[in-house]
């Protein structure tokens, strides 16, 4: 717990730039449709469980980034810890290759994003700032799924916790 508050306090230890904006809320691969030739991004009412006074606020872009790539996490790490979706003595074999695809592709749409919206003033212009928001974020949207795990879906709760714990290594690799 003191780690996790440690990690989310970081965003108060400076001003961050970057303009807040409307943001969708509640991205991740279930609100994104392919259609053969593009992708579509559907449901923008934000995260159900929150008031919609609340969802209206405008926040940081990074929020919705760090809810994609939670999004591959869950991806990644769903099928090796869910019931019936792989036999326990293959786990070890094929989770460093869960590892290698979400770093993969978490880290191609993160360039991708960082590309696109560079000169943006709705992003903030230095590295360290950029890093500090992102992980904030990934730790709230683990947290959170942490909750809504413990809930409803407690078979689930390992992705959450592996997600705090990657929040919080790489918050303390970058420190050192």
């Amino acid at each position: 717990q003191q780690d996790i508050l440690k990690g989310l306090q970081r965003i108060t230890k400076r001003k961050i730039s970057g303009m807040k904006i409307r943001i969708h809320g509640d991205y991740h691969l279930g609100q994104v449709l392919y259609t053969g030739k593009d992708f579509i991004i559907i449901d923008f009412e934000g995260e159900p469980a929150h008031p919609l006074s609340e969802r209206r606020l405008k926040r940081s872009a990074l929020r919705d980034v760090a809810g994609m790539m939670r999004s591959f996490h869950y991806a990644a790490y769903g099928p090796l810890f869910l019931p019936s979706s792989i036999r326990d003595e293959d786990t070890p074999i094929v989770e460093p290759w869960a590892n290698l695809w979400y770093s993969y592709v978490s880290g191609v749409f993160l360039n991708s994003y960082q590309e696109t919206v560079a000169q943006e003033a709705f992003v903030p212009n230095e590295r360290e700032e950029f890093e500090i928001l992102l992980q904030v974020f990934l730790l709230e949207k683990a947290v959170y799924e942490l909750g809504y795990e413990l809930n409803n879906r407690p078979g689930w709760l390992t992705i959450p916790v592996r997600g705090i714990k990657h929040v919080l290594s790489s918050e303390s690799e970058e420190s050192n």
